[in-house]
């Protein structure tokens, strides 16, 4: 359920940041969304004392009532759709106001007859395939088979999110000033070398060298495939559209999360699993290098 909540918060970020920002628009989306995924791990820890406390109703309860209480009259009061509805003009429009396009009738009729919606959706399954399904389920169980401790795994996982807040950052700078296509594809290479590697991992500091290359590359996937999603599609449709490549991604997780425990059960480890995995990431690469990235002018270049 989790899961869920952050991926339902990360679109509407994803869309907000493409709304409001022309120039280094892959630089704020990742900033953004950590400034949502850290209070979260805190909040995530309170509802997880109230419910072994409480039980599920009473934490249930306090985020209804908090969200009720705080979030919507902050939205209310604060947020609007686009920064012209406030006479502002979005950053880098170097003060032009732009002519808000309403989102299409039936966007995903054009979308899903696009080869391009189909290769973004199938490398972003596989990004989940590789990340949250398998990860978030059979990392720990894996670690303690190898013979290191919980809290040696824990901490590992913490590194990765720490590792993960300058990957990202990083990755939006790097769409920012290269494009997204390339980057996209050396994140997938990197993530499956990774994986292939994580199996003959022996010794703590291996493991902590891994944390923080795999924590840096481990949401990098998502302003490359949130703003290709947006030139292709364009800005006004990316929350329908990136909402579907999205929905792909659960169904990569849930596909790992399943097939590895289902591996496990019939050869007794994860390494069949971790090696499979980091081929799906490669394979990812090739079906990213068929993107044909259009080429967007800059908000400096508009007389």
């Amino acid at each position: 359920m989790s899961h869920v909540v952050l991926l339902i918060r990360l679109l509407k970020t994803t869309v907000r940041y493409i709304l409001t920002f022309s120039k280094a628009n892959q630089f704020f989306e990742p900033v953004t969304k950590h400034s949502f995924v850290y209070p979260s791990i805190r909040l995530n820890f309170l509802t997880r004392q109230i419910n072994v406390h409480e039980g599920w109703r009473a934490a249930t309860l306090f985020i209804a009532v908090g969200l009720g209480l705080v979030a919507l009259p902050l939205v209310l009061k604060f947020l609007t759709d686009d920064p012209e509805s406030k006479g502002l003009s979005a950053y880098g429009g170097l003060g032009v106001h732009r002519t808000m396009l309403k989102p299409d009738r039936h966007p995903m009729r054009s979308a899903m007859r696009s080869p391009h919606f189909w290769l973004l959706a199938l490398s972003f399954g596989i990004c989940s395939l590789t990340t949250s399904g398998l990860f978030q389920t059979h990392l720990i169980p894996h670690g303690i088979e190898h013979g290191f401790t919980e809290m040696t795994m824990a901490m590992s996982l913490g590194v990765m999110g720490a590792a993960d807040v300058f990957g990202t950052i990083l990755s939006g700078w790097l769409c920012d000033r290269y494009g997204k296509r390339w980057p996209l594809a050396f994140y997938y290479i990197v993530r499956g070398a990774t994986l292939i590697v994580l199996p003959s991992i022996a010794t703590t500091g291996q493991l902590m060298m891994f944390s923080i290359i795999y924590g840096m590359n481990w949401l990098s996937t998502i302003p490359a495939t949130s703003a290709l999603t947006a030139d292709l599609f364009g800005k006004q449709n990316v929350g329908v559209v990136f909402g579907w490549i999205c929905f792909a991604h659960q169904i990569g997780a849930a596909i790992a999360a399943y097939s590895a425990g289902y591996v496990h059960s019939l050869i007794g480890d994860y390494h069949l699993a971790f090696v499979a995995s980091g081929l799906f990431a490669f394979v990812a690469t090739g079906i990213v290098v068929f993107i044909k990235e259009p080429q967007t002018v800059s908000a400096s270049h508009i007389c």
